[in-house]
């Protein structure tokens, strides 16, 4: 009897000692000056985020995974990890076994056919989220949203006492016809991905900031969203960095609604402006969504001089808006 009862108390003491191991693994990455993420889909469906390694940054504990409508799940990541993230859409996997690995996604696959993207990145349109973290003599966290990649669902990006950015408005809605991914209105591409010239990419004789120069549909994105990444050389607008203390905790949230949009990522007035709104100069000076996304400030603490800037860039932007949508 005595012999029998042994191997339960064995293999519940290995099952404790190996829940301990994991869960002091994913405080000290924390500890030892990583992060969390913490991914919020506040989408309509089910979007499955997919996770990107950059080379050389060890693998997270997923590289995709389903996140149904207002669910939150959090990755732990160590100090000097670079990598990606994005929202898959319309996905379908199928989990027989004659069928593994032939599922597909609407938009932002990544070609693995199952949940995991197994290190494989995102088919354009998609949002992408990118981060850099301190590591080594770099003191700072570096993170961007881009839309150099086109664009699939809205973003944004949080951490307590960092800047926020992101992308809260529906590209898809008022993507030009040239740069639709599809007859749905899934996905907006960029430029690069609709007609491959160089100067929309950035490569061959324009592969450096002093040749390639923001093209009328990259205008037309950064006008839209004014603190995401609308080509490959926009970095002075569009990077963002937060004391990499070991503390922050980032908060990813697909899909964000209305009241829950940073103060600076969005205006009480009209939080997503069409191209041929006609928006008062004196809103656009106190408190209108492109000013206060565009300079990260409240309206109180705008000068005089900045609020006439923004009314002119707004003007500017609505006016390649309206241009691109007639053509």
């Amino acid at each position: 009897m005595h012999a029998m009862a042994s191997p339960p108390i064995t293999l519940s003491s290995s099952i404790r000692c190996a829940l301990l191991v994991v869960a002091s693994f994913f405080q000290g990455l924390v500890a030892a000056g990583g992060v969390t993420f913490t991914f919020t889909n506040r989408c309509g469906g089910t979007v499955w985020p997919g996770v990107l390694a950059n080379s050389g940054s060890p693998p997270l504990e997923t590289t995709g995974f389903a996140l149904a409508s207002g669910e939150a799940r959090s990755l732990a990541a160590p100090a000097g990890w670079s990598g990606r993230f994005w929202a898959r859409t319309g996905c379908a996997f199928d989990d027989t076994a004659s069928s593994a690995g032939s599922g597909k996604c609407a938009t932002g696959d990544c070609g693995s056919g199952e949940a995991e993207c197994h290190g494989a990145g995102a088919t354009p349109p998609a949002t992408l989220v990118e981060f850099t973290l301190a590591g080594g003599a770099s003191k700072q966290d570096y993170y961007d949203v881009s839309l150099v990649d086109g664009y699939n669902v809205p973003v944004v990006v949080e951490a307590a006492g960092c800047p926020a950015t992101g992308c809260v408005v529906d590209l898809n809605e008022r993507c030009p016809p040239e740069l639709r991914a599809s007859a749905g209105g899934q996905g907006c591409r960029s430029a690069c991905e609709a007609f491959g010239r160089p100067e929309y990419c950035c490569s061959g004789d324009f592969g450096n900031p002093d040749t390639c120069h923001p093209s009328t549909y990259s205008q037309a994105f950064k006008a839209a969203c004014p603190r995401a990444y609308s080509y490959a050389y926009d970095d002075a607008s569009s990077t963002f960095t937060c004391s990499g203390s070991g503390s922050a905790a980032y908060s990813v949230t697909f899909c964000p609604r209305a009241a829950a949009i940073p103060s600076s990522l969005k205006s009480s007035n009209d939080p997503t402006p069409r191209p041929g709104d006609i928006v008062d100069s004196a809103q656009v000076a106190a408190d209108t969504w492109l000013a206060s996304l565009a300079t990260g400030d409240s309206a109180a603490s705008t000068t005089t001089a900045a609020a006439a800037s923004l009314v002119l860039q707004a003007a500017l932007a609505a006016a390649v808006m309206s241009m691109l949508l007639s053509l």
